[in-house]
């Protein structure tokens, strides 16, 4: 995984302010976790001369109040045989890791069925997946883009790690 964060010199000329791995991240590319890239507020005039890194070095699964998010997040599938309540425990283990198990709903349903207060725009970048919904669940393929806005989610990996990229917009902006 490789940022590649853009900025202005002093002169107004375009150069490279960042390049290099996740600013933060909680697991790991095979197994699973989120990877953090981008977080900025909305709504503030954008100033390219800037070059401070706003990719957050400690996880959080939802965007701060006025703020978009932009993060990888890699789902690997469920062990064959694992319990379910093993899995439902390491879930709500790594949710709240990330600041967001009051964020977990129905855990029979999918063990990461879970609600954010934010507009997701998802695009599957390798792999393949499914979108689980409290009635109906899509199989995804790699370049396909889900809109989630804000409805009760969980997502499954089929046959290997997936690996999406994340734009988090918090909702409370007009």
């Amino acid at each position: 995984m490789r940022r590649i964060i853009t900025g202005d010199d002093a002169d107004g000329r375009s150069l490279i302010i960042v390049d290099g791995p996740p600013s933060g991240e909680i697991g790991d590319p095979n197994l699973g976790g989120l990877f953090e890239i981008w977080h900025e507020a909305l709504g503030e005039p954008l100033d390219p001369k800037d070059t401070r890194d706003r990719g957050e070095t400690k996880p959080v699964l939802s965007p701060a109040s006025g703020h978009v998010k932009v993060r990888w997040f890699a789902i690997a599938p469920t062990p064959e045989g694992a319990p379910p309540e093993m899995i439902k425990a390491a879930v709500r283990q790594r949710f709240a890791d990330f600041e967001a198990e009051e964020h977990l709903r129905d855990q029979d349903r999918h063990p990461a069925m879970h609600q954010t207060d934010s507009i997701d725009i998802i695009c599957l970048i390798s792999g393949e997946a499914s979108l689980i919904l409290d009635n109906t669940e899509t199989r995804l393929k790699p370049g396909q883009i889900v809109i989630q806005r804000g409805t009760s989610h969980g997502w499954t990996a089929h046959g290997g790690t997936a690996l999406f990229l994340a734009v988090l917009i918090d909702r409370a902006m007009k």
